[in-house]
Order: structure tokens, then sequence, then C-alpha cells
């Protein structure tokens, strides 16, 4: 039998921890993002940040390039997925295909945190827009 963790390399073994920035790394409008693991802080296939949406914040519909998660950590989110509507609560999983237009709104009366998901090189793409890397993804 064939000892598998033998012919990995140490390098492929070495875990990181990436120590939570104090505060949140970008803010824009009522939506406040923290980059927790990106290539720049030391991620390499995917990158993770929390993201606090205010009460009573409307979406913002846009696609992305590859699939993207998102675990509502608290609040209710009010989602748009390819025109399918649904609501999102606490522990909830929302999965966002690639190149699908989807908006996530906060519409209620306490703040929205997630934590997403995103495979390092993915984009995302306002309406007729061109893809871009989000800052909080870099």
């Amino acid at each position: 039998m064939v000892n598998h963790v033998d012919e990995i390399s140490t390098e492929e073994l070495t875990m990181a921890v990436i120590t939570a920035p104090s505060g949140a790394t970008h803010d824009i409008g009522t939506a406040r993002f923290t980059s927790l693991a990106t290539p720049s802080r030391g991620s390499r296939e995917t990158s993770v940040w929390r993201v606090e949406i205010a009460p009573h914040t409307p979406a913002t519909p846009h696609s992305l390039t590859r699939e993207e998660i998102f675990v509502v950590l608290d609040g209710q989110a009010a989602v748009d997925i390819g025109g399918v509507r649904a609501a999102a609560h606490s522990g909830d999983a929302i999965v966002v295909p690639a190149d699908v237009e989807f908006a996530l709104a906060n519409d209620g009366e306490t703040p929205l945190r997630l934590l997403c998901c995103l495979p390092i090189g993915g984009q995302g793409r306002m309406p007729g827009g061109e893809p871009f890397t989000p800052p909080w993804a870099l």
C-alpha cells in the first residue's frame, strides 16, 4: 500500500493561520467588507471575506465569472438569483452560479452579516460592464 502523505511535499502540507484584520478593509456606502483569506493575505485558490450590509439596503444586481457562495451569519437576506427570489436566514448558504445575474438585499431591521467565498480569479460584472476583481478579493 502506498502512503499518499509521503508523496506530498512539505510545502503542500503547510497550513497558514491568517489573523483577521481589526476592522473592515473596504467600505462602500452601506456595505463593509473585511478581507480574510485572499492572495495578498496568503491564500492560493480561494478568497474569503466577511460582508456586513446595513438594514434597508437595496440590492445591486450583478453577476460573477465563477460560482460564489455566501453563508448567512446574522440577519436575513432577500436574494434574487436569475429571477428566482428567496429569503436566506442565519446558517443558510446561498450558491450563486457563474454568469447568472443576482442581487442580495437587506430589507430587515438588523445588519446582514455574510461570509463569502469566491475562487481566486473570479470576477464581478455589473450589467453591461466589463469584468473586474473586487478589491476585497485581491
